[in-house]
């Protein structure tokens, strides 16, 4: 299968981008390893690092070549075989933002519009600082990073399956348009870790944005992580249940416990039955760091070198620009543009 999704680069990483993606994704590489322990699955992945969706929000270059560097380091340190998937910088296929732009031309704004996460950013921007167009279409470049590589599969959060769905619509709208070229691409959804809550407040998704106490950051010191775990919030009771409409927060803790192990969330009730909150958080602690070790020894190792990690991601970049440029000339030439003149 051809599979593809990409993240931001906005920063150190967290524990709910690595279980609720990042891990699920170096699984579906080639070079990742399955559960049972079975490698090279055959899959083709592209990865890239959408940085010009950061620019959304980010608006200092040094912040973002920061960021940036980071993300490349970070995914080498998870995991990511540059030689078994295809890891490149958005910014660097200049086909995203040629096909976003033929996409848009297609897109009513009213469907823009309507987009949860648009509404959602919209309102937490001041009447002063105003929305940016890019806002508003970034469902139209996203669109663009999947239909470039056809994938069969997209890896997605819950919050993602409604950009997705815009994807697939837009795709059938160009292909009745101008006639057939784009695949559409299906949702991949890892259900038990696929949206890790924040520790302090269970109904809201991981995110740095609410406060240091409410993530575990990938590279955080271990005294800071067991703290955080320590100080999580739990549900009434004590029963060590997955329950999500009655007890969110263990529901939450013993996802994680399951990401970070490769336990079943039922042995996991089974072993901690009659065991007390504590019981459970310092394990849990426990193997939350014994998933993170390695990955923060390997990054305190790269990150001696960040050129070679940058070399690594161009290297991808070269194999992107090549499949993408497949799909453009093919778009061109359905909607009439002169091959010749259009680079």
């Amino acid at each position: 299968m051809r599979i593809l999704s990409g993240i931001q680069p906005t920063g150190q990483f967290h524990l709910g981008n690595y279980l609720g993606a990042l891990k699920h994704w170096v699984d579906l590489s080639t070079s990742g390893r399955s559960p049972e322990g079975r490698q090279d699955k055959g899959n083709d992945c592209f990865y890239p690092i959408v940085d010009l969706h950061a620019l959304t929000t980010v608006h200092d270059a040094e912040t973002l070549r920061k960021n940036t560097q980071e993300a490349q380091i970070a995914m080498l340190a998870m995991g990511f075989d540059p030689e078994k998937s295809v890891l490149f910088l958005q910014s660097q296929v200049p086909a995203h933002t040629e096909l976003a732009w033929i996409l848009t031309t297609l897109t009513p704004i009213g469907d823009l519009e309507r987009m949860t996460q648009y509404k959602e950013k919209a309102a937490q921007v001041s009447k002063k600082e105003g929305i940016n167009a890019a806002l508003l279409t970034y469902p139209t470049l996203m669109a663009a990073d999947i239909l470039l590589y056809n994938p069969e599969y997209v890896p997605v959060g819950e919050d993602q399956k409604q950009h997705l769905e815009f994807t697939r619509n837009l795709a059938e709208k160009f292909n009745k348009t101008y006639g057939e070229v784009f695949k559409l691409p299906k949702a991949m959804i890892q259900k038990e870790t696929a949206r890790v809550m924040s520790l302090q407040d269970p109904t809201q998704k991981m995110s740095k944005s609410l406060g240091a106490q409410h993530y575990i950051g990938l590279f955080e010191e271990e005294d800071s992580i067991r703290g955080k775990i320590k100080k999580a919030v739990t549900d009434s009771g004590n029963k060590i249940k997955y329950e999500l409409r009655e007890k969110p927060a263990i529901s939450n803790l013993l996802a994680i416990y399951s990401g970070v192990s490769g336990k079943s969330i039922k042995d996991l009730e089974q072993e901690f039955s009659g065991k007390s909150y504590a019981d459970f958080k310092s394990s849990l602690a426990d193997a939350v760091m014994n998933q993170l070790r390695p990955i923060q020894k390997r990054y305190k190792e790269l990150s001696q070198s960040p050129a070679e990690a940058a070399a690594l991601f161009d290297k991808g970049a070269t194999k992107a620009n090549e499949v993408s440029q497949e799909t453009m000339t093919l778009v061109r030439k359905k909607i009439g543009l002169n091959e010749s003149l259009s680079r």
